[in-house]
């Protein structure tokens, strides 16, 4: 099958450089819609329910305050991450096995200053910089987690992309030692996904390296995965190893293996239906099996923050 690819994006469409590097001004443009940042250091987080390894020099954030937290159980052990298995369980089971330090994320492509960097190096310039946020966000459709991270963009912009970067590429770890599902051929390894460059650089657009206040668990995608809340859960790539700048669309893994399934934008839309299921209503995780279903909201909620992206184009076609 054939898949008719959007036109290159031209450079003069994506955030202008000045805005996307000025951070602290686009988040105080996120202020004034109510999802700005609290200035003040959130001495005590939510309780930690699981105990792990507390993430210190965290900055709270008014993004989702107010909303119902999903269970931190819940949001542990009902998890998409085939690398450890296709149930829901597994990656609870079995991502144990992965070893997240040492760890180095590959970024190249489009950009002048290509490089590597470790986790513990982001880290540490994040939380010295006050720049590890909490974001309590709704994530696909029925998980509302509070992420501990910072917004991917703050990355980004030090490996300098150039005027043809259209498009950022990210690549999951491919060890099927370590990540026994990767032994079974249910998707083309390395797990791969993209966003065009104005979405990643979006300050909704996140990197996380934990949640609840602890550094992340294996099962959800440790040591630093994607959270775009705006999409489905798809796009929000786990245990990242390789970002790289590119002037093409990048080939995604879900878009490949089905493209009248899973589109390359994946931004949650209720007039969008999956062609074996209706997308327009949805159930909390926890909620029980028997609780009345939610209405979908275009854009997950974000569409103030994030409609200007995606003026003019037919969603129903880039879906």
């Amino acid at each position: 099958m054939l898949i008719k690819k959007p036109d290159p994006i031209k450079s003069s469409e994506i955030t202008d450089r000045a805005v996307w590097q000025d951070r602290r001004r686009l988040i105080k443009a996120a202020a004034a819609a109510g999802v700005g940042l609290v200035a003040e250091r959130a001495g005590a987080l939510a309780s930690r329910p699981g105990q792990g390894q507390a993430i210190s020099g965290v900055v709270d954030t008014d993004y989702g305050r107010g909303l119902a937290l999903t269970d931190f159980q819940d949001a542990t052990s009902y998890n998409n991450f085939y690398e450890f298995g296709t149930a829901k369980s597994d990656p609870a089971r079995h991502a144990h096995s992965l070893q997240t330090r040492p760890w180095t994320v590959r970024v190249d492509g489009e950009c002048d200053k290509p490089g590597e960097i470790g986790i513990e190096d982001i880290l540490k310039d994040f939380t010295q910089e006050e720049r590890i946020y909490r974001f309590r966000c709704v994530e696909a459709w029925a998980m509302t987690v509070p992420w501990v991270g910072f917004p991917l963009g703050d990355l980004l912009k030090r490996f300098q992309p150039n005027s043809r970067a259209n498009f950022v590429a990210f690549e999951t770890l491919f060890d099927p030692q370590q990540m026994p599902g990767q032994q079974r051929g249910v998707l083309d390894w390395p797990y791969r996904e993209g966003l065009r460059m104005d979405e990643a650089m979006h300050p909704l657009t996140l990197l996380a390296t934990g949640l609840y206040g602890e550094v992340l668990p294996n099962q959800n995608g440790a040591p630093l995965r994607l959270v775009v809340p705006l999409k489905y859960g798809f796009k929000s790539i786990k245990s990242i190893v390789g970002i790289r700048f590119v002037r093409d669309i990048p080939e995604t893994t879900w878009w490949k293996l089905a493209p009248r399934e899973y589109g390359f934008y994946a931004n949650v839309n209720p007039q969008v239906d999956h062609p074996r299921w209706s997308q327009k209503r949805h159930r909390v995780l926890g909620a029980g099996l028997f609780a009345a279903k939610q209405p979908t909201q275009l854009f997950n909620g974000y569409a103030e923050q994030v409609a200007g992206l995606y003026r003019g184009m037919d969603l129903s076609r880039f879906y």
